[in-house]
């Protein structure tokens, strides 16, 4: 490391050294790691690879998630040495840039989704936005299919349309006693949030007059947020909703307007604007996401993307499409795990302050990442989908403990490890029987 001294006999260094006593004693002071990004010493101090002098001054420890790496700029002209040329480097502005203003442009969010761009920093810009709005804390939400099956649109995604062959099984609502068992349930095992979902194009009059009870009756007696995902409404139905308790009301726009026709032709992507807009006029928070994976251009996933901040949706779940046998719609080969958590990456730093969710797909597609995307997304499913498999309730919680970070209950605390079921058992596959059986002595 170089030392003060050796600074010193180089006016010019020196100079840049108090500068960055200055600005580490202030970024300190506040906690805000990102306070030095936007700072000139940014610029100057850390691309001539002086950490170690600044790391004097910086009290580091304060705040651990505060990260000072050398690729501190972003350029695609001018290869560094050892890289091959028009590799790009990460730009480590993009989190003050998001947080001061304007948000990132089009063009921006589309450059974010390319192959060239680092993936391990562009999730570090992601993680610093998530972090001012969430700090490390993730939402566990918990999904009922209430009422399977029997639906009259055709798109092509889901195993519940007309024209889906998935063997399913429909079944009308499950009565309001099973909701209320099932909230319960979804509570103990930690969920933040349960979401009810009925198939079918929308509900009938008294469809929504059932709902409302089964929402009345789980908000008396389970302190969990309720979300509800019926298909298209209206505001009158949005309103009874409302009224009713329900805090959240899902309806995804699942892909760009210029795509939806590829996807589904028994409605349009106005029609589902139409549902959100007659929420908000209700006065009904929505949830709303898209679906990638079903032969979709990057410009249709940030035109969605830009579509939901315009709206200012305030929870965002991303499905990464499940090829369910039976179905349309089957994978078109792009996920990878590292171009689902670029798209993770690029959603967050679209919405700041909005929930992302993993949701659908993400086991399958993520893989061995999985823990990487609660960089970007701060909400997640546990248990299953509507119709599919998903992990268990402790897979979930041991990744998100291993990942540092921590699962928020509905009341705003944070639940400990032990609430969870969670302990410092060594495990190998979830078993605690370590020992080979090959290896075992018989038992006489």
């Amino acid at each position: 490391p170089e030392t003060l001294t050796a600074v010193r006999a180089r006016e010019p260094l020196h100079r840049e050294a108090a500068a960055a006593k200055r600005d580490a004693s202030a970024c300190a002071a506040s906690r805000d790691p990102l306070q030095l990004y936007g700072s000139p010493i940014g610029s100057r101090f850390l691309l001539r690879r002086r950490l170690p002098l600044l790391a004097r001054f910086l009290p580091v420890q304060r705040f651990p998630s505060c990260k000072f790496p050398d690729w501190f700029t972003f350029h695609s002209g001018g290869a560094p040495r050892g890289r091959e040329s028009g590799t790009l480097r990460c730009r480590m502005n993009l989190a003050r840039k998001i947080l001061d203003g304007p948000a990132l442009t089009k063009a921006e969010l589309l450059g974010l989704l390319r192959d060239d761009v680092p993936l391990l920093p562009l999730l570090h810009e992601a993680f610093l936005v998530r972090e001012r709005a969430f700090g490390r804390r993730v939402r566990v939400q918990v999904l009922n299919n209430a009422q399977n099956g029997r639906c009259s649109e055709d798109c092509g995604y889901c195993p519940q349309s007309t024209v889906s062959e998935a063997p399913l099984k429909p079944y009308p609502w499950k009565p309001v006693e099973e909701l209320l068992a099932e909230a319960r349930a979804a509570h103990e095992a930690g969920a933040f949030r349960y979401c009810m979902v009925a198939s079918g194009r929308g509900p009938a009059d008294r469809n929504i007059d059932f709902l409302a009870d089964a929402v009345r009756a789980i908000k008396k007696e389970v302190p969990v947020e309720v979300c509800v995902s019926v298909g298209f409404l209206d505001e009158d139905k949005a309103r009874r909703l409302k009224e009713a308790g329900v805090d959240r009301l899902n309806h995804n726009l699942n892909t760009s307007e210029q795509h939806y026709s590829k996807v589904c032709s028994t409605h349009t992507y106005n029609d589902r604007l139409n549902t959100l807009r007659a929420a908000t006029a209700a006065g009904l928070e929505q949830c709303s996401g898209l679906i990638v994976g079903m032969g979709e251009s990057d410009e249709d996933i940030v035109d969605v993307t830009l579509e939901l901040r315009e709206l200012s949706i305030p929870s965002i779940p991303i499905n990464f499409l499940i090829p369910i046998e039976g179905n349309p719609l089957q994978s078109d080969g792009s996920l990878t795990p590292a171009r689902a958590l670029r798209i993770l990456a690029m959603v967050r730093l679209a919405n700041p302050s909005a929930e992302v969710r993993m949701a659908g797909g993400r086991e399958g597609h993520l893989r061995s990442q999985e823990s990487l995307g609660l960089y970007a997304a701060n909400s997640l499913f546990v248990d299953g989908y509507l119709t599919t498999k998903g992990e268990s309730p402790r897979e979930v919680y041991q990744m998100i403990r291993d990942a540092g970070f921590e699962v928020e209950k509905a009341d705003g605390s944070v639940a400990t490890w032990e609430e969870l079921g969670l302990d410092d058992a060594f495990r190998v596959s979830g078993s605690r029987d370590i020992l080979k059986p090959s290896v075992l002595a018989t038992t006489r």
